[in-house]
Order: C-alpha cells, then sequence, then structure tokens
C-alpha cells in the first residue's frame, strides 16, 4: 500500500468541486483542500489520470507527498482532526 498526502489550490470554484469529489472516491479529507489516502499502485496511477484531466495546468497545483511507513508514525495530529492514516479506520482502494 502506498500513502500520499493530496494537497491542492484550485482557482475555480466548479473545478475544486469536480477535484474534491473525485478525491474522496480514494481518501479521507482531513482539512479544506488536503487528502489522506491509503492506495494501491494501480489505484493511485488512476487517480493521478483522474485528477490530471480536471486540472488547468495554467491556474491550478496539486501536489501528491509519498509518505514512507515510518514518516507516517510521526505524522503529529493536534486538535480534533482526523487521521486518514489510522488503518483501522481506513477502506482500502
Amino acid at each position: 500500500m502506498i500513502q500520499v498526502v493530496v494537497a491542492y489550490d484550485i482557482a475555480d470554484n466548479k473545478r475544486r468541486n469536480k477535484i474534491a469529489k473525485c478525491l474522496e472516491g480514494y481518501g479521507i479529507r482531513v482539512n479544506y483542500s488536503v487528502f489522506e489516502c491509503v492506495l494501491k499502485p494501480g489505484s493511485l496511477k488512476k487517480m493521478k489520470a483522474s485528477l490530471n484531466k480536471l486540472l488547468d495546468n495554467d491556474e491550478d497545483t496539486i501536489r501528491i507527498y509519498h509518505l514512507c511507513k515510518d514518516c507516517i508514525k510521526k505524522v503529529d495530529v493536534f486538535g480534533d482532526g482526523i487521521n486518514g492514516f489510522d488503518f483501522q479506520a481506513c477502506v482500502f482502494v
């Protein structure tokens, strides 16, 4: 399984909603424009292709940060935040 954090800055509201909807199928929203995802390699490839189709390369930015298993153990969450990397609470895609 691959653990990634997806963060985005999308200029257009309609595009932003489509990208958020797409990401809801792959991970857990942990902030307004941040998702934590636990994916199989094929699902990661499919997610990237789907996001790329929705993206306006001149206006938008999507960043995908890959996290190693040791890095996941070092994630600090302050406040009432959900942990998308809590494997007991995750649905694997």
